[in-house]
């Protein structure tokens, strides 16, 4: 690649609040990658972009070029199409785990490179290292012949997929410029555009427990990694759903694998079942018109998808017949006066699991288990005085005092006994290329 760029004059094209051409995008990401420019460099390079912004061209030169730093998989030889989806990250949001064998089950194999939790929102991989014997790490020739025998695979990513997005992500966690939304979609879609899937649904969340707290920053982040995702050949579409209460009635790894359990041996709790049954939906849409008719409640009905859980389970190393662990403390929060409750801050109950054990605030802390937090209600329910709201669980009883700090003023109880009117809905809206 020819070095006719310098690092100073790209950055003050951005600062200056101009346009990066193509040719100086695919410069700054080479040499950023082979260390060429300096992280104080790519520092204040991240920050004009938070300031000034990238319009959708550079963001897409910025995507190809992230991709272009590493490999990119192909799956175009499998005997059925595939499929993937991706969440920005919530509360409760074990989603994942029966969205695969149920997309799986439905005919489309599903391709997830997962990764795990930091801070307040809980990784797949976490929780799926909870069932006993399960290993997150696979070769791309086990990835492949797993989605062609099992129809599934839940994975850690490889270090060789978008490299330079790695180096920048963690640049961007210590430098204040995470919030730069042309950055967190070519985030994403760099590492999900080289995964090789032909098909992307995204879970936007939006709330308090959501990294983008209002339905505009939502909406602009879905609008453009659809974008991003049509430019590159990915059928993309993406659903905003709601993130101001945790999803389901667990947050915590082993005790949202049981509550994953629960939604593909046929019940679960209704917001867990609709969103795992939408974006189903969405993902055998984008597969092909002959995927597009297929009711996912039957498959979650009849057993199917419980039948492809264990085989992909079983197919890591992991004994789908294994109890999953049990906390050695736990702790009861009841309600003080009987009412409805009328909020549930999905934040503070996750930094509540964290501070319990089932998350870290460094990559390299290990995790717990069976540590988190049951949610005996939701808002909406009526709740009598001593009824419990909330149990916590860990193996280190000295954290749940810090875990009962965070959910100090975490939800309200409506003494007049009435629920909202108009409940917050689940899903709260789609977003698809025109």
């Amino acid at each position: 690649m020819s070095e006719e760029f310098d690092a100073v004059d790209v950055i003050a094209t951005k600062r200056d609040g101009h346009e990066l051409s193509t040719e100086a995008i695919s410069w700054v990401i080479d040499a950023y990658t082979r260390e060429m420019v300096a992280e104080e460099q790519m520092s204040a390079l991240a920050m004009a972009i938070l300031l000034n912004g990238m319009n959708r061209r550079e963001t897409a030169d910025w995507t190809a070029a992230m991709i272009a730093s590493g490999e990119r998989l192909d799956f175009t030889g499998l005997s059925r199409p595939t499929a993937d989806k991706h969440s920005t990250g919530g509360v409760g949001d074990k989603i994942t785990l029966p969205l695969a064998p149920l997309v799986a089950a439905c005919g489309v194999a599903v391709p997830m490179l997962s990764g795990r939790g930091l801070g307040h929102t809980g990784g797949t991989l976490d929780k799926l290292e909870a069932i006993p014997g399960w290993q997150a790490d696979l070769s791309t020739e086990a990835m492949r012949s797993q989605l062609e025998e099992v129809g599934a695979v839940v994975c850690a990513a490889g270090s060789g997929l978008a490299p330079a997005d790695k180096r920048l992500y963690a640049l961007r966690d210590v430098t204040g410029t995470v919030q730069a939304i042309p950055l967190i979609a070519s985030s994403i879609m760099s590492k999900k555009i080289a995964e090789g899937t032909g098909t992307l649904v995204l879970d936007v969340k939006v709330g308090t427990g959501a990294f983008m707290k209002d339905l505009g920053s939502a909406r602009e982040l879905a609008e453009l990694m659809v974008g991003l995702g049509q430019d590159a050949g990915v059928s993309t579409t993406a659903l905003l759903t709601d993130m101001e209460v945790p999803l389901g009635r667990s947050a915590g790894n082993g005790l949202e694998v049981a509550e994953s359990l629960e939604v593909l041996a046929g019940g679960g709790p209704d917001d867990v079942v609709e969103l795992t049954v939408a974006l189903a939906r969405e993902m055998l849409a984008g597969a092909g018109e002959q995927y597009a008719d297929i009711d996912p409640t039957e498959v979650l009905a009849d057993g199917r998808a419980m039948d492809a859980w264990r085989r992909m389970i079983a197919a890591q190393g992991g004994d789908p017949d294994a109890d999953l662990p049990a906390a050695r403390e736990s702790h009861e929060i009841t309600a003080s006066h009987g009412g409805v409750l009328a909020s549930l801050d999905a934040f503070a109950v996750g930094v509540a699991a964290w501070r319990l054990g089932a998350g870290r605030s460094r990559k390299e802390e290990e995790v717990q288990p069976a540590a988190g937090v049951t949610i005996h209600a939701k808002p909406g329910d009526a709740l009598r005085a001593g009824q419990p709201v909330l149990t916590l669980h860990t193996d280190t009883p000295d954290r749940i005092e810090r875990a009962m700090a965070a959910l100090d003023g975490a939800w309200e109880i409506d003494s007049s006994g009435s629920a909202r009117d108009h409940p917050r809905e689940v899903i709260l809206d789609r977003v698809a290329e025109p």
